[in-house]
């Protein structure tokens, strides 16, 4: 019998890198933007990945290679699928680049488990404030630390000076590729906020930051295309027809932007069609089965979600109909009565649910959890700087992953689940789907 040939399941060939650091804050994202960027300047089809369970960083590199970012997670989508993922872009990428999150080694798993996983040689970006040939040992340290894992080499980020780069290579040993470093420049710089980098929608210049740091990039050894890494295919697995004609109206704008772009793609493989609206300027929703409010920012615009009446008022009517609304932190904020910020400025809320929202000047959750939703139990993941007090009776609570403390509330009302938790949807397709069933 002849088997029909696919040519999507054979190796697929593509220069890739693995930037990653010592630390939080060493440049990743910067670097990583900037590389991006560039090549895609040169004519490249560049796909940029982030490990971990982020949103923000991902905002500000698809923004720079003009293609979807999507997370990299072992916990929250398996070794499969995070190989299914890359293989996927290898297809027709001219390179791949994928930005770590924390350290090397940090956490379990970390980023050097996946950069063996996927055979991705990692990039030790370090930011070389305070530091001169102390910085080659650092590089030392990363590139031996774990026998066999695959090293490309070093970049300084932050260099003061001529002199200053010149001590920085004078420290790397000869065996240690050092492919140069971007200096210490204002412009180059990617604005923070209480959760992270600021919104790639927020910045005015981030097209000038970008194109700055990316021709920094143009005069180091980063210029040049990595090695080609073989990805090979995973198992394709077509999910059920779940949600086949069910009309699904997604919250999308500065308010609320959290959303991993799996979690759109399995919704749609599942039959849904997705409508999408602003909280902060629609008066009225799109016509749709269920409602899916995402994490954001909702502290930030108080004023506008509290002014749209209109709005409001019609998810009450959603809600009082008895569709479903599935709500992840900040959208699960702005159906509580209120929401104040660190200011003390207090918003009227859409008053879905009884209780009130406070913004905290430090973090109050934070890690992997397994959320024990109506449909079954979604791997997630929490960060946030808020407390809420509500009467309402939690449906369960979210497992931790690495330790036994309560995990974040599972909130149900009718057909209204909430709670702080990011859930990726890939992890059960059937419990996602009974989310969002009427």
């Amino acid at each position: 019998m002849n088997i029909p040939h696919n040519p999507r399941r054979c190796p697929a060939l593509c220069p890739a890198l693995f930037v990653s650091a010592p630390a939080s804050n060493h440049g990743k994202t910067t670097v990583t933007a900037a590389l991006a960027r560039f090549h895609t300047d040169q004519g490249r089809k560049v796909r940029v990945f982030k490990a971990g369970p982020d949103f923000l960083d991902p905002m500000i590199l698809e923004r720079a290679s003009g293609q979807p970012v999507y997370q990299l997670d072992l916990w929250l989508a398996g070794a499969a699928e995070c190989r299914r993922l890359v293989y996927e872009a290898a297809l027709d990428a001219d390179l791949i680049l994928i930005e770590g999150v924390m350290g090397l080694f940090d956490g379990t798993p970390c980023c050097a488990d996946l950069a063996e996983l996927l055979g991705v040689p990692v990039l030790a970006v370090i930011d070389a404030t305070g530091v001169a040939q102390t910085l080659g040992a650092i590089a030392y340290g990363l590139a031996h630390f774990r026998p066999g894992l695959p090293f490309a080499g070093v970049f300084a980020n932050g260099v003061a000076s001529e002199r200053h780069a010149e001590m920085i290579q004078q420290g790397m040993r000869p065996e240690l590729h050092y492919f140069g470093s971007l200096p210490r420049a204002a412009h180059f710089a990617l604005p923070e906020r209480h959760m992270g980098l600021v919104q790639a929608d927020e910045i005015d210049d981030l097209e000038a930051r970008l194109s700055a740091a990316a021709a920094a990039i143009g005069l180091t050894g980063l210029a040049a295309l990595p090695a080609a890494v073989e990805f090979n295919a995973g198992a394709e697995n077509a999910p059920q027809q779940l949600l086949a004609g069910v009309r699904i109206g997604i919250a999308r704008d500065t308010a609320f932007s959290f959303i991993y772009p799996a979690n759109l793609d399995l919704l749609r493989a599942m039959g849904a069609e997705l409508v999408f609206f602003s909280a902060l300027l629609d008066q009225a929703l799109p016509q749709v089965d269920s409602l899916y409010l995402p994490g954001g920012y909702p502290e930030l615009h108080l004023a506008e979600l509290q002014n749209n009446v209109a709005l409001k008022a019609a998810l009450q009517r959603h809600f009082k109909q008895g569709k479903p609304i599935y709500a992840e932190c900040g959208g699960m904020l702005y159906l509580f009565e209120s929401l104040t910020d660190k200011s003390g400025q207090r918003g009227a809320m859409a008053g879905l649910l009884p209780g009130h929202a406070v913004m905290q000047p430090g973090l109050k959750g934070l890690g992997y959890q397994s959320a024990a939703m109506p449909g079954g139990v979604l791997r997630s993941h929490t960060f946030h700087h808020s407390m809420i007090e509500s009467p309402l009776v939690p449906l369960a609570c979210g497992t931790r992953l690495h330790n036994t403390s309560p995990g974040e509330k599972i909130f149900q009302s009718g057909r209204l689940t909430a709670s702080y938790l990011h859930c990726y949807f890939p992890s059960n397709p059937v419990a996602a789907a009974a989310l969002f069933l009427p």
